[in-house]
């Protein structure tokens, strides 16, 4: 047990030390060491995971480490896990607030030149992750537009239209709807076989 939980405690501590931009921009990363890595959940959960990490309230990174250390070690795995995720973001943090001020970095041309460095490598892990988030979900040429179309209304800034929440219980809304209706019709054929 605690083999495996100083395990998940240096797993997400790397992910947490050796990522930049946030949530979506380690998602790739968080996939690579606990699907193919450790094989502590299979693609299609990691999906699942992602899903509910990115519907509760905090710091997505931080919910999927929760939710992966919860499963593999219950209350204390969940805790390791966490904090492994959140210790080297709140060093680097504590540092840089000792150190270097904003104004430090806009007039040292070395720095800022590391930081637009960085920006692009930030795309690049943002959208790999969206990526095989699409093969694993199985979208296609005929769902492609779904996401598509709630990224660009997302995008729009619109007033309610904008929202993330709406699309999150939208497709809720809709899952529930075509898991019904195919319990409804299994349950149909199968009183149409015992009559």
């Amino acid at each position: 047990m605690k083999s495996q939980l100083l395990k998940l405690f240096l797993t997400f501590f790397k992910i947490g030390a050796f990522t930049f931009g946030g949530g979506w921009a380690m998602i790739s990363i968080i996939e690579r060491e606990i699907v193919d890595k450790n094989h502590w959940i299979d693609r299609e959960e990691f999906l699942d995971l992602i899903a509910v990490a990115q519907s509760l309230p905090g710091i997505m990174a931080v919910n999927v480490a929760a939710i992966t250390g919860d499963k593999i070690c219950g209350l204390k795995g969940s805790i390791w896990s966490a904090l492994g995720t959140i210790l080297p973001s709140f060093s680097i943090i504590l540092i840089i607030a000792i150190f270097l001020t904003p104004d430090l970095i806009k007039s040292n041309e070395t720095l800022s030149s590391i930081f637009m460095g960085i920006r692009p490598a930030v795309v690049a892990l943002i959208i790999a992750p969206v990526i095989s988030s699409a093969r694993a979900a199985k979208i296609g040429l005929k769902t492609m537009w779904i996401p598509i179309a709630v990224a660009l209304l997302i995008w729009s800034k619109l007033p309610y239209i904008s929202n993330p929440i709406l699309y999150i219980v939208a497709g809720g809304a809709y899952g529930c709807f075509i898991h019904t209706r195919r319990a409804r019709k299994h349950l149909n054929e199968g009183k149409e076989e015992t009559e």
